[in-house]
Order: structure tokens, then sequence, then C-alpha cells
């Protein structure tokens, strides 16, 4: 998972000449859960069919030029990445909302993840 990789592929595409920003987020295991517990680290799996979906879904939004989305499953430990995101569009009036929506929905539509405690 590279970020950096990512954001230069999107500066090859036929279309970046059009972009006017690209944003990223990159996931992490964080070592402690939302209600405080200590975490060892995560079991977490992606469904590719969701995830496809999602990709063409936030590439059909106003203002957005491309969207793409890496993840890593498996047994992971604190501080590994998880997931890495990144949009480019033509404004951050639309590509901030994009990455969000990106993020959210990969969370809650494509991902299945135990915290290991």
């Amino acid at each position: 998972m590279d970020l950096n990789k990512m954001i230069q592929a999107m500066k090859r595409d036929p279309d970046y000449s059009k972009m006017g920003m690209i944003a990223s987020h990159l996931g992490v295991v964080r070592g402690t859960s939302l209600n405080g517990k200590k975490v060892l680290g995560v079991d977490v799996s992606f469904d590719k069919k969701s995830l496809d979906r999602i990709i063409g879904e936030i590439n059909q939004m106003a203002g957005i030029i491309k969207v793409m989305i890496d993840v890593c499953g498996g047994r992971l430990g604190v501080g590994d990445e998880i997931m890495a995101v990144a949009v480019g569009g033509d404004t951050r009036e639309h590509v901030f909302p994009a990455l969000m929506a990106a993020v959210d929905r990969v969370k809650s539509e494509a991902t299945t993840k135990r915290e290991l405690f």
C-alpha cells in the first residue's frame, strides 16, 4: 500500500489536467478501541465486488475524475495500514465529500473487521 504510487498513477491519468486537487486517506490499526479497550490487532476482510461498486459510484459524483482504493486484509497489528484512498477531482468542494463518502462506504459496506484484545 503506497499512497505516493497511487497519486503518481493519478498524475498519469489522461484526465489529470482536469484535476485541481487530489485528497487521500490512510487508515491504520489504532491501539485503542472506540470504547477505550487496548487493541492488539484486527482481523479484517474486504469484499472486492463491493469495493468495485463503491469506486464506480464515487467516480460518478460531480467533479470527480478518479478514485483509487487499496486495502490490506487479514490479521493486522497496531500501526499496520488497512486502507488507502485517493480521490482526484476539480475542486475541494467536490473532492473532500467524495473522499469522506468513499472511506465511510468502504467501512460500512465492504469491510468485515474484528478487533483482537
